[in-house]
């Protein structure tokens, strides 16, 4: 068991689905404009992601109800749980993946949005004034990407999302914080992943 207490999985799952839902409905403008205008292979990976991470969550949400035995134990869903369980296990996982590279193509935004591209740039915009900052950062997210990938190998994620493990497993043995720790770094390997080939996708769109 994950959480010590059952109840913990289902309430999370219900406010992870709630603020994506804000999330969604906050960028609704961008969703009806999917039809709208002309796509270049940017818009198109950009289009893709958040397509597949949209239907990814709306089936956790629908395999998490069918799956409650506490939050929505009330509907009283009995039938349907074999294929509830894989498709919140494929779900849960893919969406691991999406949103991971959700964040890697709004990186920029959201660094702006907290001040930090401003204080890796230096107070007065010159890069010079931070060279030492711009490096050590790059090289720390370099390590956290290669961790990340050690730790995609070493946690069986691919398992996971090919069905080849058809439960989740956590190894009580490494404990919580190498948990976290571990797909925290595969985050940002996923999210360094979509920037290198958006900035690829740019570069040559320009040329």
């Amino acid at each position: 068991m994950f959480f010590p207490w059952a109840p913990a999985h289902e309430i999370i799952g219900v406010l992870l689905i709630v603020v994506w839902a804000v999330h969604v409905y906050a960028n609704r403008r961008w969703f009806k404009a999917i039809f709208c205008g002309r796509y270049n292979p940017y818009r198109i990976v950009q289009t893709v992601v958040n397509c597949v991470m949209l239907v990814c969550a709306l089936f956790l949400a629908i395999s998490g109800v069918m799956l409650s035995n506490h939050v929505f134990a009330f509907l009283g869903i009995e039938s349907g749980a074999s294929f509830a369980r894989t498709a919140h296990l494929l779900a849960s996982h893919w969406y691991f993946v999406f949103i991971a590279l959700h964040i890697g193509l709004h990186v920029n935004v959201i660094f702006s949005r907290l001040g930090i591209a401003r204080f890796i740039a230096g107070a007065s915009g010159a890069a010079s004034s931070s060279r030492g900052v711009v490096v050590v950062s790059r090289i720390a997210v370099a390590l956290a990407s290669a961790y990340g990938v050690y730790a995609f190998i070493e946690r069986g994620l691919w398992k996971y999302l090919t069905l080849q493990q058809p439960f989740f497993f956590m190894d009580m043995e490494r404990g919580y914080v190498l948990f976290f720790v571990d797909y925290i770094a595969m985050i940002v390997a996923f999210a360094v992943a979509i920037i290198f080939i958006s900035s690829l996708i740019r570069l040559r769109q320009r040329g």
